[in-house]
């Protein structure tokens, strides 16, 4: 096992899809063990009945998380009740994961202690994250949106506005009983929702894309759909370019992705499927360009399993980085 320490893991909101994930994920993991996880609905329910495999204390309320008795608390807490918690482990001095969106995209009247969370996408902020004790895990159309555009955005490449269409497995709107999710609403339908750019990933997604962009960042224009799968999501993002690529276009992404553990590229104009991402933590890009019009154009294909990429995987690949474990520990 080498000579790395055993972290204690505190997880809010353990009971949701995104919090049995991790629960699994860690189940695995040799280096880490569940202090305790919470659960408003499933308080007293042993972690095995959750997660097979899992070990450590039975579910408790929130309000019975002791701070003091982990080293890293990871909130699966719905958005904008994420915040506060963050805030008492960043004074308790407890490193601190957050996968709600609270974090992400700070403004004017963000705290400083707020301003202190690194942005957790490990392929693009790596050194940071292995320095930080507040950790904003990025959302799922976010993560897959940002590591297929970050080779254009660094280049300059981008023309005019980017249009990404993203669809989902039902499983990215909680666990949450919603009629409009039940098996009979969307069972053989396919369907757009948070169009005109209302949704709220946008925001994040614009921050990443003017953090890496050289010059002004291209508007983007955002449409989510809803798939009839239980998980994953694919990206088609449509890009103006200023001028055509030469040879194969996926070179930019082989060449700046080069040895990550958790990125596969695919070249010669093959695209992903959500079948090459779902139940692992990578994302899967291909790239081709477009014939026949105008002015030069790039389709950018990217897959990312939501629960695993585009949340409690990702979450553990930061997790291992901020307690510098191998970054690639209980995820492949």
């Amino acid at each position: 096992m080498n000579n790395y320490s055993v972290g204690r893991i505190g997880i809010l909101g353990a009971g949701g899809y995104a919090g049995r994930e991790l629960l699994r994920i860690l189940a695995a993991h040799p280096r880490a063990t569940i202090a305790w996880a919470t659960s408003e609905s499933e308080a007293g329910t042993p972690l095995s009945e959750l997660v097979h495999g899992a070990t450590g204390p039975a579910l408790v309320r929130a309000a019975d998380a002791d701070l003091a008795a982990c080293d890293c608390v990871i909130s699966c807490l719905p958005h904008g009740e994420s915040a506060k918690w963050m805030e008492r482990a960043h004074a308790a001095g407890v490193r601190a994961i957050d996968l709600s969106a609270d974090l992400r995209v700070p403004g004017e009247a963000t705290p400083q202690w707020a301003r202190e969370a690194v942005y957790g996408l490990p392929e693009l902020h790596r050194e940071r994250i292995a320095g930080a004790r507040l950790i904003a895990n990025p959302g799922c159309y976010p993560t897959a949106a940002t590591l297929a555009l970050a080779p254009l955005f660094r280049r300059g490449l981008t023309a005019g506005p980017v249009i990404i269409n993203a669809a989902s497995g039902v499983s990215g709107a909680g666990r949450s009983p919603k009629r409009e999710l039940l098996f009979a609403e969307v069972a053989e339908g396919f369907s757009a929702y948070a169009a005109g750019n209302i949704h709220r990933h946008l925001a994040e997604m614009r921050s990443q894309a003017a953090a890496l962009s050289e010059g002004a960042a291209p508007d983007l224009v955002f449409t989510p759909h809803l798939l009839p799968v239980r998980r994953g999501i694919l990206e088609t993002i449509y890009v103006p370019l200023h001028v055509p690529l030469a040879g194969d276009p996926a070179s930019l992404w082989l060449d700046d992705y080069a040895g990550e553990p958790f990125v596969q590229v695919f070249s010669g104009g093959r695209l992903p499927s959500l079948a090459d991402v779902v139940q692992t933590n990578r994302v899967a890009i291909g790239v081709t360009a477009v014939r026949d019009v105008s002015s030069p154009m790039l389709i950018v294909v990217a897959a990312i399993d939501n629960l695993r990429k585009g949340a409690a995987g990702q979450a553990v690949q930061n997790l291992n980085l901020m307690f510098g474990w191998p970054e690639t520990e209980a995820l492949l």
